[in-house]
């Protein structure tokens, strides 16, 4: 396959809209059989249980996990530890995969292992969604103050273009679209950001007031909004 065809970047892109309007757009979750890879929150685990047969949402934050499991859930979701490398799913048992924004955050040297995985559990014909953020944007030029991403979205990138080539996955399309990001104030955005249990930011007082002040530049009486460019790439083992 050839691979140009997956681009890393749309700078043309200009819908604004939530996610979950994707989500629902582009895979069939009625009746299907789900795995998420770092389900975070699990706010997307719970949407796509409205539909799915179920979903198993994968976790390496303990913290996280711990929190998700102690949650109220519908009774198609089973919360499990586990990384994209070494999914705990048998071959050929998943209709649908999903990873939102968190390929980049697979170690590196384990991204490729993390594709093969994916092609593994996927039933012949099943899908891929992976929805990673676009290095580009007011909110990336504020989170680059402190955690700058740029070489693991790229290595992400490159890991996938790796798994089209070797034809383990096969490329359906690309949706590249801008996702609002609202902050009340500098307190909410530290709280959300810059306090995540999956990641260790250790600012110095400086640099804080750094990122602080480059915050409020985006303030107004509503507070900030930010519009996050966000790249969807659905694709698909082969049957």
């Amino acid at each position: 396959m050839n691979t140009s065809t997956l681009r890393i970047a749309d700078p043309t892109a200009d819908r604004v809209t939530d996610e979950q309007a994707i989500l629902h757009e582009l895979l069939p979750l009625a009746g299907a059989q789900v795995l998420e890879l770092g389900c975070g929150k699990a706010d997307k685990t719970r949407l796509m249980a409205q539909s799915a047969a179920s979903v198993l949402a994968l976790e390496v934050d303990a913290t996280q996990l711990a929190a998700n499991r102690a949650a109220a859930a519908p009774a198609n979701i089973r919360f499990e530890y586990g990384g994209a490398e070494a999914i705990p799913a048998a071959d050929d048992s998943i209709d649908i995969v999903t990873m939102f924004k968190s390929l980049h955050h697979v170690p590196t040297d384990l991204m490729d292992a993390a594709l093969a995985e994916i092609r593994r559990v996927l039933k012949p014909g099943g899908l891929a969604y992976i929805s990673e953020p676009v290095y580009a944007g007011d909110f990336n030029e504020l989170l680059r103050l402190f955690h700058d991403e740029r070489a693991v979205r790229e290595a992400a990138f490159a890991a996938e273009q790796k798994a089209l080539a070797a034809g383990q996955l096969a490329l359906v399309g690309q949706t590249f679209f801008l996702q609002p990001m609202h902050f009340e104030d500098f307190a909410q955005y530290e709280a959300r950001i810059l306090k995540v249990t999956h990641t260790d930011h250790r600012l110095s007082p400086d640099l804080l007031e750094t990122v602080r002040t480059k915050f409020e530049a985006h303030m107004t009486p509503d507070g900030a909004t930010f519009h996050m460019p966000i790249r969807v790439d659905l694709l698909r083992k082969a049957a």
